[in-house]
């Protein structure tokens, strides 16, 4: 698409890449299904590396009492956010919370750190989104937060996670600001990107537009030299926007 160039008058070329749901990896244990934005585990695509510094998307249900062993991370920022169930965590820095939907959990997992996330409950599933983003550093003392976004308003864009934990988002090892917006029906916002900056959209839940694009539950777009995002909600919707450098 292209679009006017305020300062020199010319035209620009911005870009909207979308990849839908149904083109993720996909990997079902039985125990876990999960569907993959990017390469992860078993599943490869070269074209599907990572955006700028996000390296994973993972959209997972586990099912009742299932869940990941005590297993070692370093050198990633994970983030994961609760949609619906319940998820217990338990980490080798002495953390350990049942996350419940609407609540984001974050690791840098920096030098070194082992943890477990687990569906305690019997009969109901867990629906999450697991994140990791690159550090800037390598090697940084590990920390563990947590940040409720349960009474988060409608219509508008929350942030999350920011390098410099401005607005009392979680601060994290990157230039990446991660907003959530929580939509209904008929609502619209707007999402303004600076000179230098791109940005990943992953619808949660829901269906919207995006800068007049449809896009539903799974799906997401890779966004680069645009500077103006518009969304507009046809359903009650979830949205997670990175504002990457």
């Amino acid at each position: 698409m292209l679009f006017p160039d305020t300062q020199g008058g010319r035209l620009r070329l911005g870009m909207i890449k979308t990849r839908k749901a149904n083109e993720r990896g996909h990997a079902n244990h039985g125990w876990l299904d999960s569907y993959f934005s990017f390469s992860f585990a078993d599943y490869y695509d070269p074209n599907w590396m990572g955006f700028r510094t996000l390296r994973v998307i993972n959209d997972d249900i586990v099912l009742p009492l299932g869940g990941f062993g005590q297993h070692p991370h370093r050198d990633m920022e994970i983030i994961t956010y609760v949609l619906s169930g319940s998820l217990q965590h338990k980490d080798s820095m002495g953390n350990g919370r049942v996350i419940r939907p609407g609540e984001f959990q974050y690791m840098a997992a920096g030098s070194g750190i082992t943890h477990s996330e687990y569906n305690p409950s019997a009969d109901e599933a867990v629906h999450m989104l697991q994140i990791w983003i690159t550090p800037e550093s390598k090697g940084v003392k590990p920390r563990y937060e947590e940040k409720s976004m349960v009474n988060t308003p409608a219509g508008t864009l929350s942030l999350v996670a920011s390098k410099s934990g401005r607005d009392g988002s979680i601060s994290i090892h990157q230039d990446a600001d991660l907003w959530l917006g929580k939509l209904q029906s008929g609502n619209r916002l707007t999402h303004t990107l600076e000179p230098g900056r791109s940005a990943w959209l992953q619808v949660a839940e829901g269906e919207i537009t995006l800068n007049g694009q449809s896009l539903s539950a799974g799906d997401a777009a890779a966004i680069t030299e645009e500077t103006a995002l518009e969304l507009g909600a046809t359903k009650d919707s979830q949205v997670l926007l990175f504002d990457l450098n």
